[in-house]
């Protein structure tokens, strides 16, 4: 039973998600799979709810290997297949299956994700994951936690499946290890499995030079990629690793160096499956509820007007841990009554990681993680994906960036750094934390993950939520990690090449300003602004009141309007010329204060983020000089004094005023039209949003019906098929059997017959349909239809024997005609041919008179006995280690009395009668065991050695008593008959005569 337990906890268990198209593609892989593969099977298909599905029934006629519906609380033994019944939920704990009931709509319920996920969690690296034919991304994010969780990975390629949705999407998910067709899959899957069992993650450790040869690995990928792991757990490290050998079936570390220098494809590899994380949005929702409740908001509630929240998520991966932190911002956002900014970091070592977190799509699978209402606000559907909002994504700045080598991000409110440490050695982790500490203002939030802790630097944080891991840091000084260089610039890897949306460059420019923003603020940059191409101010660094002042009028935001007195002409000539040439361009000017005096203004245009979407951005900068005269008495311009010129210069003043007036009217009635049309277009929209958002959900449903149809329409042809052969099987049956079987409907009319019927009613093929009371039966004294009526009615069978005209007889049996459903729609009557059986049967009842007679009247007196209990006991003895039965006879004289009890007299003849003087049978069988042994017990212990030693005769003198009390000398023989070389103790034959 050890042993049995012991191959249960390293039993792979096999996950299989399936759709539209699915039927085939496991009838494939299972008709290759065979039955001693020692792995389990867990099927999860698409069904309708409403639907019993055929599959078990469906695949067990393509395999040898058992096949069963899911129960609840069903335990996983290897070489069988599970398969999930309809209208439930799947998962696994403890390698038990366990059922939910659906909780969500059938267009939200995605079941092939939310099994794959429980199994990633419950087994680990024995967990494999496998994708087939089906439409949408069901078991994509499925997949990417069984690769975190060291697990394998296969998906059907697209060439062979009917449906390439499911397939097409879980291999651009990046973790796939084989693409195969479905019937290549088995050889693969065992060969990872046997290849699994031969190498151990102490083996590896084990294997000569093992630290040195991971040394060697490490070279490789950091003269290849960049990145260095020496820091990283030994553990982790040897996981992926041997898992990788697994795949190549190579043995010794010392071959899978070499295979890496001779592949530097395998070293890409290796390096990203280093770098996968189990990420996910809200992982841990209770974590990110406190966290929002209780430190967040409070928090926010404190912080003044336009104060800038600045928050770090180093390790995002793909995203989702940072837009998770950016939505519940916003959700604590919408509670206070002031305006905060709000600037958060993701960055991460992977490129590509970050390339897909700068898109903001995810697929449906992100359903399970998110709520209905926070994907009906913070996210837009598209297709088969969900995107992240603009008011979200204009949060969030995305950049590659090293953690450990790179400098860190400063003045922080919160650093969210969850399931990133738990990869880093006590030495890493050393480095990293003080650097933590270091980037968080004074009052400074981190958020760690559930496996995480501080350890040696608990000195720098303060805990808040112990079980969540939530901490404020604490004031220490000298906290600044030596190691790191400052003074590199953390510059955002951006692939040109990467096509992407409109709102994400949208998005990108913001996300560019906030960068700029960032730096200007850790800078001892001058006062300056940052223009568009349009001259208008987008951003506005330090105190410019000197040099810039609202214009009259309408309200403008371009630096040119605003610019004050004396500095407009050189400003827009620096402008201009920075323009054409693009680069940086220095003018002087003199700017004239609001109390008439003068200062000298060094002005530096400088265009900036040549390389961003969005082109044309300048920097402005301000810096005064040490001139300054008064302008108290410059003559800027002779006053007029004549009355002339005062009129003139009114006229002048009322025409313009006039001219004014005219363009305000103008541009106010214009406002007014552009606002109704505006009023207009938005309630459109509305309209159409809404419109929108029904016919999403519609062709949710429509999508999620047609998979289900499909998987039905497999299923029924498949059944169709069944029916088919079947069809063919009892065709054949009907055509060979010598049963003479007759088929009425409810209404007594015929529905089917076999050949053999002919011989009793003449019926043809034309006749089915046709009433059998219409036909003469060549049987004697039974009435067919008032038979079939009165079964009908009682639902009892009726069985008879009859003889036809010909003297042939016939057993005769009349039953309810049953459907599947159990409704009784009719009668089946049956004719059996049993006149040999009625002759043998006769021949035998005239032997067995003979032979009674022939017993009744022997001269010798006879009698038959059952031994058989006495057989059994013996036996039993045997069993309890006697070996000598005198012997332990004689130790137990009580065991021999009651073994006589138990003998059975079954028949005497009438000499044994006369011998014994009785005149009743009865009587004298039931008081014979006890005459033969009233004298003296010595005959009945030899027959009990007898039948110890299985012996088949016997004979002894016995000296006994009749029923009157006269003395007897007896010759008793017994006789055993043998019965398939078995001797049958229950009928033994005694014979007795005087001596």
């Amino acid at each position: 039973m050890k042993k049995k337990s012991s191959a249960d906890k390293t039993l792979p268990i096999v996950g299989i998600g399936a759709s539209a198209g699915g039927l085939e593609a496991l009838q494939q892989f299972f008709n290759a799979m065979p039955a001693d593969a020692e792995l389990a099977f867990i099927v999860v298909v698409h069904l309708d709810p409403s639907h019993v599905s055929l599959l078990p029934e469906l695949l067990q006629k393509q395999t040898p290997i058992k096949v069963f519906q899911i129960t609840n609380g069903m335990p996983v033994e290897p070489n069988r297949i599970y398969v999930i019944p309809p209208n439930k939920s799947l998962s696994i704990f403890n390698r038990k299956l366990q059922l939910t009931d659906l909780e969500f709509p059938r267009s939200t319920h995605l079941p092939i994700d939310l099994f794959l996920r429980s199994l990633a969690q419950d087994q680990g690296d024995k967990a494999i994951g496998i994708i087939l034919s089906g439409t949408g991304s069901d078991g994509s994010l499925g997949l990417i936690e069984i690769k975190a969780a060291n697990g394998l990975v296969m998906v059907q390629n697209e060439a062979s499946a009917q449906y390439n949705g499911m397939p097409r999407n879980a291999i651009n998910t990046g973790v796939v290890d084989y693409i195969l067709p479905p019937g290549e899959m088995p050889d693969r899957l065992i060969r990872y499995t046997q290849s699994k069992k031969s190498i151990k993650v102490p083996s590896l450790r084990q294997q000569g030079n093992t630290e040195d040869l991971l040394q060697r690995i490490f070279f490789l990928i950091r003269n290849q990629t960049r990145h260095d792991f020496s820091l990283y757990k030994k553990n982790t490290i040897y996981r992926r690793i041997e898992r990788r050998m697994h795949l190549h079936q190579i043995t010794n570390m010392t071959d899978y160096v070499a295979f890496l220098q001779r592949n530097e494809q395998e070293v890409v590899t290796l390096s990203k499956e280093l770098l996968i994380g189990v990420t996910s949005f809200f992982r841990d929702p209770d974590a990110y509820n406190i966290l929002a409740r209780k430190i967040l908001q409070p928090f926010l509630n404190e912080r003044p007007n336009d104060y800038t929240l600045r928050v770090w998520v180093p390790g995002c991966s793909t995203g989702e841990e940072a837009y998770s932190i950016a939505i519940i911002i916003q959700e604590c956002l919408d509670n206070i009554n002031h305006h905060i900014n709000v600037q958060i970091f993701g960055t991460d070592i992977d490129e590509l990681a970050i390339e897909t977190a700068r898109r903001g799509l995810y697929l449906s699978g992100i359903k399970v993680d998110v709520s209905p209402e926070r994907l009906k606000r913070f996210f837009i559907k598209e297709d088969d994906s969900y995107r992240i909002k603009k008011s979200i994504r204009e949060m969030l700045v995305f950049a590659a960036h090293n953690v450990i080598t790179d400098p860190p991000f400063t003045k922080l409110d919160l650093i969210s750094c969850r399931n990133l440490l738990i990869y880093f050695g006590p030495e890493l982790q050393k480095k990293i934390l003080p650097a933590f500490h270091y980037s968080l203002k004074e009052d400074g939030i981190i958020f760690l993950g559930p496996s995480e802790t501080t350890g040696q630097s608990d000195h720098f944080f303060t805990v808040l939520d112990k079980k969540w891991k939530i901490f404020r840091r604490s004031h220490s000084a000298g906290t600044m990690p030596r190691s790191l260089n400052l003074h590199k610039a953390v510059n955002p890897i951006i692939n040109n090449d990467v096509k992407i949306p409109n709102i994400i460059q949208k998005t990108e420019e913001l996300s560019m300003l906030q960068l700029v923003e960032a730096i200007l603020k850790h800078s001892s940059a001058p006062p300056c602004a940052i223009i568009d191409a349009k001259s208008n101010i987008i951003y506005v660094h330090g105190k410019l009141g000197k040099y810039l002042e609202p214009a009259e009028g309408k309200f403008s935001v371009n630096i040119v309007d605003m610019v004050r007195h004396g500095l407009k002409v050189e400003l827009i000539s620096a402008i201009t010329q920075a323009t054409q040439t693009r680069k940086k361009v220095q003018k002087k000017a003199r700017s004239i204060q609001q109390d008439g005096s003068q200062i000298g203004v060094n002005m530096t245009v400088t265009p900036i983020l040549e390389q961003s979407s969005t082109p044309g951005l300048m920097m402005v900068t301000f810096e005064d000089t040490l001139e300054e005269t008064s302008l108290k008495q410059a003559k800027l311009q002779p006053i007029p004094t004549t009355t002339k010129e005062i009129e003139a210069l009114q006229r002048q003043l009322d025409f313009t005023k006039e001219n004014l007036q005219t363009t305000i009217e103008e541009l106010e009635t214009s406002n007014e039209e552009l606002r109704s049309t505006n009023e207009e277009l938005q309630s459109t929209n509305e309209e159409l949003q809404s419109t929108n958002e029904e016919l999403e959900t519609s062709k949710e449903e429509l999508q999620s019906l047609n998979e289900e149809a499909v998987t039905i329409n497999a299923e029924l042809q498949s059944r169709i098929d069944e029916l088919q052969s079947a069809n063919d099987d009892m065709k054949n049956l009907f055509d060979s059997t010598q049963i003479a079987t007759l088929f009425l409907d409810i209404k007594g009319c015929i529905r089917r017959f076999t050949p053999k019927i002919k011989e009793i009613i003449n019926l043809e093929i034309a006749d089915i349909g046709r009433p059998i009371a219409h036909f003469a039966l060549s049987l004697q004294g039974i009435n067919l239809t008032v038979v079939s009526s009165q079964v009908l009615k009682t639902l009892d069978k009726h069985e008879s024997e009859l003889y036809d005209d010909k003297g042939r007889c016939f057993f005769t049996r009349i039953l309810p005609y049953r459907t599947t459903n159990n409704v009784i729609d009719g009668v089946i009557i049956s004719f059996e041919d049993i006149t040999r059986r009625k002759k043998a049967e006769q021949a035998l009842i005239n032997s067995e008179r003979r032979y009674k007679s022939l017993f009744d009247f022997s001269p010798v007196s006879m009698w038959e006995t059952d031994l058989s209990e006495i057989e059994l006991a013996l036996h039993e003895l045997r069993h309890q280690g006697v070996t000598d039965l005198n012997e332990h006879l004689i130790q137990h004289p009580q065991e021999a009395e009651r073994l006589l009890k138990v003998i059975r007299v079954l028949h005497i003849n009438n000499a044994a009668m006369t011998l014994f003087k009785a005149d009743n049978k009865e009587k004298l069988a039931s008081s014979m065991p006890e005459l033969l042994t009233r004298i003296s017990l010595q005959p009945f212990i030899t027959q009990l050695l007898a039948i110890w030693d299985q012996k088949d005769k016997l004979n002894y003198e016995c000296h006994c008593n009749d029923l009157q009390g006269n003395s007897l000398a007896l010759n008793v023989e017994w006789v055993v008959p043998c019965e398939v070389s078995q001797l049958n103790y229950s009928n033994v034959i005694v014979l007795a005569w005087l001596i």
